[in-house]
């Protein structure tokens, strides 16, 4: 969302000065249309660019990050991106009802890792292990639970294979459903301390009221 946001503001900023500044050179300045038009492109590129730049910069500050980590912790997302949609073709692809409930669970688990640390990057610190190890191990299992699980005839080993892959599976989305509630423990505590917050003002003022009446 906010790289559709962004993206909307640089367009409409740099169309405006491109509008300006294309009047300006055309009517004002009485230059070609050509040059003009030259002039209104250099300076909405250059628009576009100033304006995504300074709020890159206020996002990364804000999330208390130096632009080296942003970038980094960028990289890293970029490359989850890419893994997580081959972990959902696995998983979509594996046609078992007795799997469907635990392969939804995963994938929503899986993006909404991935979704709070692209709103909050700093968060990608507390889920490392994450992005890491644990994600590649999903892909590359389920991948390969796939590739036995459509064969249309299947050796013992085969079925052993599949067993102990889809036991390991099970036990890496209890896995990624610790690293999301590691990432969400801050949130967790700071809603607890502004319910007990609210509690003591509710109870203050029943006090008071009681006091009045």
């Amino acid at each position: 969302m906010r790289t559709f946001v962004l993206f909307m503001i640089q367009s409409i900023s740099s169309f405006t000065m491109m509008i300006a500044i294309w009047l300006l050179s055309f009517l004002a300045l009485e230059q070609t249309f050509l040059l003009s038009s030259v002039y209104a492109l250099i300076s909405g590129g250059l628009t576009f660019l100033t304006v995504g730049g300074v709020s890159n910069r206020r996002f990364v500050k804000k999330n208390g990050l130096t632009h080296k980590e942003y970038k980094y912790i960028e990289k890293n997302l970029k490359e989850a991106k890419e893994k997580i949609l081959r972990l959902q073709r696995a998983l979509v692809n594996v046609r078992s009802i007795q799997h469907a409930k635990r392969n939804i669970e995963m994938i929503r688990t899986v993006r909404k890792i991935y979704s709070n640390t692209k709103k909050e990057p700093k968060r990608f610190y507390k889920a490392e292990g994450f992005f890491y190890e644990r994600l590649d191990s999903l892909v590359e299992l389920a991948e390969k639970y796939f590739f036995l699980s459509s064969q249309p005839a299947k050796s013992k080993e085969m079925i052993v294979s599949l067993h102990e892959t889809d036991s390991t599976l099970n036990s890496l989305n209890e896995s990624v459903k610790k690293d999301l509630y590691i990432m969400l423990n801050d949130d967790v505590d700071t809603l607890h301390f502004e319910l007990d917050v609210a509690k003591n003002s509710i109870n203050r003022m029943k006090k008071t009221n009681r006091g009045i009446y």
